[in-house]
């Protein structure tokens, strides 16, 4: 009675007997690790310790210990600026989502003219944030702008100098100008779900408004979250389009933490409190990451597929 051996099994090129990947295709990785410390990780590290300094920008740093944080967590100002910055992202968010989803949607449809509107809808987002903001102030201007132009008095209102106003405005311009590069995520989102899922809906009966509610949504879970993540993160950052537009007015209504931070840091020349300001930021966006990566659910590699 004869025994065969199994053969065996030569490892491919590149990978480990374990199936992970071997030195040489591991290293692919260390350009874009070593950018990411150069670039993320030392400046970061850089504005932590410069908080615990003092600094006008010109003289030599002193250390001050906690007195930069001292002064800046017990100043009224920054719960105000925290509650404008939480309140613009959730606005913004609140008017961005739906726009771009529907956007999105549509654009990944079969239609002739398609390729037409992706390049109109995707214009605002090629545009200086700062060329943005000077337009929308001259158009908004009461005495000189659109309203007075079409002699319309809903448009000759003060935009820009009134809380409430204002803060609308930016919403709105911000909207504006970022919808087309979420409705972009949406449609490589749609475009992934089969045509096998649509058809048999069809069949059942299901109309539009139907399939977009039992299928399209739910499958662009993980795309929403991603979409999610990108907009209220970087909603943290918006600074030159505020400062151009409202720089921070009226009555400190739009003073996001951000303008609070160029105020501190190059207009007081407090350097301090400044990279104070920039840590709060950071920690900021990083636990609301955390927490709508939690919110989604699932484990990162998961397909956005589900049930396929």
């Amino acid at each position: 009675m004869s025994t065969f051996a199994a053969p065996a099994v030569r490892a491919e090129p590149g990978t480990s007997g374990s199936g992970g990947r071997s030195g040489p295709v591991a290293w692919m990785a260390a350009p874009a690790l070593a950018m990411f410390v150069a670039f993320a990780v030392v400046p970061l590290l850089g504005v932590l310790a410069l908080s615990f300094t003092s600094w006008d920008g010109i003289r030599d740093i002193t250390p001050s210990g906690l007195n930069s944080w001292r002064a800046v967590l017990t100043d009224p100002q920054l719960p105000h600026a925290i509650g404008v910055t939480f309140l613009i992202m959730a606005l913004s968010w609140l008017v961005q989502t739906p726009l771009s989803l529907l956007i999105g949607v549509f654009l990944a449809g079969r239609q002739r003219y398609r390729e037409l509107l992706a390049v109109l809808y995707f214009i605002p987002l090629l545009l200086s944030s700062a060329a943005i903001a000077i337009t929308f102030k001259a158009l908004l201007d009461p005495n000189f702008g659109l309203g007075n132009g079409l002699q319309l008095a809903v448009l000759q209102q003060d935009w820009l100098g009134k809380g409430h106003l204002a803060v609308g405005v930016v919403v709105a311009v911000v909207s504006w100008q970022y919808v087309p590069f979420h409705a972009l995520i949406y449609q490589g989102g749609v475009r992934q779900i089969p045509d096998s899922l649509y058809e048999a809906a069809q069949l059942d009966g299901a109309g539009r408004i139907r399939q977009f509610f039992s299928i399209t949504l739910p499958q662009l879970r993980y795309t929403i979250i991603t979409s999610s993540t990108l907009m209220v993160v970087g909603s943290l950052t918006f600074f030159d389009l505020i400062f151009v537009l409202t720089a921070g007015g009226p009555a400190d209504a739009t003073r996001m933490l951000a303008v609070d931070m160029y105020q501190r840091g190059f207009q007081a020349t407090l350097m301090g409190p400044a990279s104070v300001i920039a840590v709060i930021l950071v920690l900021i966006g990083l636990g609301l990451a955390l927490l709508l990566r939690r919110l989604g659910g699932g484990k990162p590699d998961d397909s956005q597929l589900e049930g396929v």
